[in-house]
C-alpha cells in the first residue's frame, strides 16, 4: 500500500485490504474513505468487510463508490462534506487512488486555485488534465459551448504578446486575432531601471492596455486558468472557452515575492525596494538621495531571471550617484549575487570590474536572499561554499535592493505545454511547441537559453510571426531565431556597456565598433537607452515596424 499525501487532511492510496487496516491506524490515521464500488475488482474485500475492521481498529470509514472514470459532480459534492464531517487526517483510496484525487478536487474548487489544486495532485502522481474545465467551473460540469473562436490566440498582452500581434498583421492583415489578457495598463519594463536613478518619472513607463493593442485585434480581458492543446482550446477563469487554429504563448514569468521570507511584508519601507516593481522604482530614487551612510546590499536570485543585468544596474547607478554626491566612501556596497560570476557574458566582464573596483563594491557570489526582517534591517542568505557546505549568513542593511527568484506563472507550468521546470517546452530556434505543432511561445515564458529581455522578444516576434503563417500554409520557408539578447548595463549616469549576444554567448553587435564598442563603457549607447529606445518600443516594436529585426531565411 502506497499513501500519497494531497494536504496535512488527506491522503489517497490504492485498495486498502483488511490487513492494511492496522497500518493505516497506526500511520495516524482516524477516518477512511472507500471510493471503490464492490465486485470491481476480483482481488478486491467488499466494503462491509473493510468495515468492521476499521472500526476494529477505531478508524471511522465511509462508502462513496464512483465507477472508473465516471466521477460525477455530486460525488465532488459528497466528498466535500465526507471531509467536513470526518475526524482528520483522512485516507480515501480506490484501485489506484485517481478517483479519490478526482472527488478531492472537485470538492476543493471553489476553495483552492485550480494550479495550486492540480500541482497538488501532480506532486502526488495523479494527472488532472481531464477534469481541469470542472475544476476551473467549480467542481461543475460546463456546458459544452465555446465562447469564441480566433484564428490565432494570443496569452499575454506584454512586449512580447502586443509585438507579434502586429508583426502577425502587417504580414496578413485580415487575420482574425485575439490576444487574452487581465491587464489594464501595459508597461515599458525596460525604463524601470531609469526610474529607479531619477531618470525617467514612472509614468512615462506606463499606458493603458487599450491604447497599445493593434486595430482590429480582439481584447479578451481575462486570465487564462488551463489550456486544453489536444482541443484547440484556452479555458479561462470562470471556466469560458476560446477556440484557435494557432495559439502564441508569451505571459511572462511570475516574480515570487513570497519565495523570500518577510520580502513582500516590507517592500517599499524600511529601507527595502525593487525595481522589478513599477510602484517600487520611485521608492529605489527615494532611498537612493537619502542614503548618506550605512550599508546598501543588491540580492541576485538564483537564473532564470527577468534581465540578468538590471540587479546590477541598479547598483551601479546608485553609487554612481552617492559617487557625485559625495558620499560613496561612507557607504558600503555588497552585491549578493546567487549566481558564479558577475555576468554570463565573459567579454564584458572587464569593463564592469572596473566599475566594480571604483565604487568599491563587494562581491559575494554563492549566495541568495533567503529571508528579510524589515523592522531590524537585517536580510539573511544562504551561501555556498566552495567546498560544498552550505552557511546561513545575517547581514545588516540600510538599504536592501530585492530581486525576487522567478519562475513560469501557475497556469504554465500545470499545463500540457510546460517542460519538467515548469516553461514551455518550444523547440530554440523556430519557436514552434515540441509536441504540438500549432502552438508557438516567446518572450520570458519559453524554455530557451537566450537572456529573458524586450530585446529578445522584438527578435522573436518576427519569427513567431512568419513560421505561424508557414503552418497556417500563407508563406513558405521556415525562419529561426539564433537567441539575440541585449543588456545595456547602465555603469553610470551617462554610460552604458551594451552587452548584446546570441546563444552560447557570443557576441553579437548591431553596431560597427567604431560607433559603438559594447565591451566598453559609450556615452552613446547611454543616448540609444535614454532617447532612442523608448520611442523604437512604443512606435515601433509595439507596432509591427521590424527596425533590424528581420528574420533570416533558413536552408
Amino acid at each position: 500500500m502506497e499513501i500519497k499525501s494531497l494536504s496535512p487532511e488527506i491522503s489517497v492510496a490504492p485498495q486498502v485490504t483488511i490487513a492494511d487496516l492496522n497500518a493505516v491506524a497506526r500511520a495516524g490515521f482516524r477516518s477512511v474513505i472507500c471510493n471503490r464500488p464492490d465486485g470491481e475488482g476480483a482481488d478486491q474485500p467488499v466494503y462491509a468487510e473493510l468495515e468492521r475492521e476499521a472500526r476494529d481498529q477505531g478508524l471511522q470509514i465511509r462508502y462513496l463508490p464512483a465507477e472508473s472514470g465516471k466521477v460525477t459532480d455530486a460525488q465532488g459534492v459528497a466528498f466535500g462534506a465526507l471531509m467536513a464531517e470526518l475526524p482528520k487526517p483522512v485516507l480515501a483510496f480506490c484501485r489506484t487512488g485517481m478517483r479519490s484525487t478526482t472527488m478531492w478536487a472537485l470538492s476543493q474548487a471553489a476553495n483552492m486555485q485550480l494550479p495550486q489544486i492540480v500541482e497538488k495532485a501532480s506532486k502526488a502522481g495523479f494527472d488532472l488534465k481531464g477534469v481541469v474545465r470542472r475544476i476551473a467551473n467549480g467542481g461543475k460540469t460546463p456546458v459544452e459551448v465555446s465562447d469564441a473562436m480566433h484564428d490565432v490566440v494570443i496569452v499575454g498582452g506584454g512586449a512580447a504578446g502586443i509585438s507579434v500581434a502586429s508583426s502577425l498583421l502587417a504580414r496578413k492583415p485580415d487575420l482574425n486575432i485575439a490576444i487574452i489578457d487581465p491587464a489594464d495598463i501595459h508597461y515599458y519594463q525596460p525604463g524601470w531601471t531609469l526610474v529607479g536613478a531619477g531618470v525617467f518619472d514612472a509614468a512615462v513607463t506606463a499606458r493603458t492596455m487599450a491604447a497599445v493593442l493593434p486595430k482590429g485585434v480582439h481584447w479578451i480581458k481575462s486570465a487564462v486558468a488551463a489550456f486544453e492543446p489536444e482541443r484547440n482550446a484556452v479555458i479561462l477563469d470562470g471556466c469560458r472557452v476560446v477556440k484557435y487554429q494557432q495559439l502564441v504563448v508569451c505571459p511572462g514569468l511570475k516574480l515570487d515575492w513570497q519565495g523570500i521570507e518577510g520580502l513582500s511584508e516590507t517592500l517599499g519601507r524600511n529601507g527595502v525596494t525593487s525595481n522589478y516593481r513599477y510602484d517600487l522604482a520611485p521608492y529605489t530614487w527615494r532611498l537612493v538621495q537619502e542614503l548618506k551612510r550605512g550599508c546598501a546590499i543588491f540580492s541576485q536570485p538564483p537564473m532564470p531571471i527577468k534581465c540578468a543585468g538590471a540587479p546590477q544596474k541598479a547598483m551601479y547607478l546608485s553609487a554612481d550617484h552617492w559617487r557625485r554626491s559625495g558620499v560613496l566612501s561612507s557607504i558600503d556596497i555588497q552585491f549578493c549575487n546567487a549566481g558564479a560570476v558577475l555576468f554570463g557574458v565573459a567579454d564584458y566582464v572587464p569593463a564592469l570590474m572596473e566599475y566594480v573596483r571604483t565604487y568599491g563594491i563587494g562581491l559575494n557570489f554563492g549566495q541568495t536572499l533567503v529571508s528579510v526582517d524589515g523592522p531590524a534591517k537585517k536580510a539573511v542568505f544562504s551561501a555556498n561554499n566552495p567546498d560544498g557546505t552550505n552557511e546561513f549568513i545575517t547581514r545588516e542593511f540600510d538599504m536592501l535592493h530585492a530581486v525576487p527568484p522567478q519562475r513560469a506563472p501557475d497556469f504554465i507550468r500545470i499545463s500540457p505545454l510546460a517542460d519538467a521546470a515548469g516553461w514551455v517546452d518550444i523547440d530554440p530556434g523556430t519557436l514552434r511547441h515540441k509536441e504540438f505543432v500549432n502552438i508557438f511561445a516567446l518572450g520570458d515564458v519559453g524554455n530557451t537559453s537566450n537572456a529573458k529581455t524586450a530585446a529578445a522578444a522584438r527578435k522573436q516576434a518576427p519569427v513567431v510571426a512568419h513560421n505561424l503563417l508557414v503552418t497556417r500554409g500563407d508563406v513558405q520557408g521556415e525562419v529561426k531565431y539564433d537567441g539575440y539578447g541585449s543588456c545595456p548595463l547602465t555603469v553610470e549616469r551617462g554610460k552604458i556597456v551594451l552587452a548584446e549576444f546570441t546563444y552560447g554567448g557570443k557576441v553579437s553587435p548591431s553596431f560597427p565598433k567604431w560607433l559603438i564598442d559594447g565591451t566598453k563603457p559609450s556615452a552613446l549607447a547611454w543616448y540609444l537607452k535614454e532617447r532612442v529606445l523608448p520611442p523604437l518600443y512604443w512606435d515601433g516594436m509595439l507596432k509591427g515596424r521590424e527596425w533590424l529585426a528581420q528574420p533570416e531565411m533558413v536552408g
